[in-house]
């Protein structure tokens, strides 16, 4: 997975757990697209400052990541529902009792529901 999208689900998940400031500068990096230039000119200071905010807001995410991976976890029910529904619609095709049909559609509409 790319980094910065990496990033992006990480501060989806755990952005609340970071300083309103530390939000701000990686919101700013990886969901607006502003450059290092842009965020240090918007806040009054040097590019290097916003740099080492950014980076200390990474090094947070990827150590509640590694101690709760609640990202890893998602995207591995996301994988599997995606596996199971598959199926599903692969029973569908191959039988014709409307009976079967008509639970496996209920299966599948529940599971989408869970994504």
């Amino acid at each position: 997975m790319e980094k910065n999208v990496k990033l992006s689900m990480l501060l989806q998940i755990y952005g609340k757990l970071l300083t309103k400031t530390q939000y701000d500068f990686l919101d700013d990096y990886y969901n607006s697209d502003l450059s290092l230039s842009e965020i240090a000119e918007n806040r009054n200071i040097t590019r290097q400052a916003a740099r080492d905010n950014i980076k200390k807001g990474e090094n947070k995410l990827f150590e509640y990541e590694e101690k709760l991976n609640i990202m890893q976890k998602t995207l591995k029910h996301e994988k599997k529902i995606s596996e199971i529904l598959s199926e599903i619609t692969k029973i569908q095709t191959q039988f014709t009792d409307e009976q079967i049909a008509s639970m496996l559609e209920h299966i599948k509409e529940e599971l989408n529901g869970v994504m």
